[in-house]
């Protein structure tokens, strides 16, 4: 898209349900997907997205993300990008920022003072590690 049409600069994908749904049950046709897109419209262009509420928790998509690469062979033989923590870190939140004019320095200055901020630094210093507990019935 963005070499077909390079004056074509606001279209914008959206990983969401999409992105939960395949990274599970398909992850290699997640990785084509994934390849695809940011081929297709840059990764600039990749907008991490939170319509997913019918899972639960959107925790286990993020870690996800997090961990999730294209695998080597994909990228040799599709010329895929890969998936590199500053990618990730665009997509993540980077791209909206940009989109919605919004300065992440400034903002990152105001968080740690407000109530929210004190309340991450208490976690913290608990331990950074959140918890994958399931919680219900035990059959026994």
């Amino acid at each position: 898209m963005k070499e077909q049409e390079p004056g074509l600069s606001n279209i914008y994908m959206e990983l969401g349900s999409t992105f939960a749904q395949l990274v599970t049950t398909y992850p290699l046709i997640c990785a084509h997907l994934l390849g695809q897109i940011i081929r297709s419209f840059g990764m600039d262009h990749v907008l991490w997205g939170t319509d997913s509420i019918w899972y639960g928790t959107p925790q286990w998509q993020i870690e996800a993300f997090r961990r999730f690469q294209i695998p080597d062979q994909l990228i040799e033989k599709h010329q895929y990008q890969m998936l590199t923590r500053r990618a990730k870190e665009q997509v993540f939140g980077f791209n909206s920022a940009r989109v919605f004019g919004v300065d992440v320095e400034a903002k990152r200055r105001e968080v740690p003072n407000d109530a929210l901020g004190r309340l991450r630094m208490s976690y913290l210093e608990e331990g950074p590690e959140p918890s994958q507990r399931a919680y219900g019935w035990v059959a026994g």
